[in-house]
């Protein structure tokens, strides 16, 4: 089993994480943004992962340091999880279409970490959660884990909508991504030997 478990504790925020690459099972979720909560929530479940994510954060504040923090860890987690990345076929595409929206989503797990997010959010917030804050979740996971990942948002008018078609896309991706390949299980899907 591919599995991670990843604990950090700053003077901003308390985060404890566990993934499992290979099963689903019902989320554990609790990260004091319901919206996040939500979104985090259709990540694993598309993805097809396990995912229990528990934070203490200083919302007080505002959302910026949970969010990032809880970025940070998911792509540890889902870094130290794939180890040696043998036999992963390492790509994965989706469009994602929701409502009014379609969304691509591409990602590569390169060991070469690059965001492009080519999307723009009609509305500040959905619920209590700062939608600027999509764009620095996601550059906090594609830092951490190692990962090239493309959002180009195709059209969309309903906030909601753009954020869940990108959580959504990025599971459904995620999930190519890290599934073995049988028939090259013990090969590195790269010409260089090493990802």
């Amino acid at each position: 089993m591919r599995k991670s478990n990843i604990e950090r504790k700053t003077k901003e925020t308390e985060i404890a994480i566990e993934v499992n690459l290979d099963e689903w099972s019902e989320s554990n979720l609790k990260t004091g943004v319901g919206f996040f909560d939500h979104m985090l929530n259709l990540f694993a479940f598309y993805s097809g992962i396990s995912l229990s994510v528990k934070c203490d954060g200083d919302l007080e504040v505002d959302g910026h340091h949970s969010v990032e923090d809880i970025g940070i860890l998911l792509g540890k987690a889902i870094s130290e999880a794939l180890g040696d990345k043998k036999g992963i076929n390492r790509y994965g595409d989706c469009f994602l279409p929701m409502d009014e929206t379609l969304a691509h989503c591409s990602l590569d797990i390169s060991g070469r970490p690059y965001l492009v997010f080519n999307v723009e959010l009609p509305s500040q917030k959905v619920g209590d959660f700062e939608t600027e804050l999509t764009e620095e979740f996601f550059r906090a996971v594609v830092a951490n884990c190692g990962m090239t990942l493309h959002f180009n948002l195709k059209y969309g008018k309903n906030t909601h909508h753009i954020i869940e078609a990108l959580f959504k896309g990025f599971g459904k991706a995620l999930k190519q991504a890290i599934k073995i390949e049988e028939e090259n299980k013990d090969k590195i899907a790269s010409t260089k030997g090493v990802i």
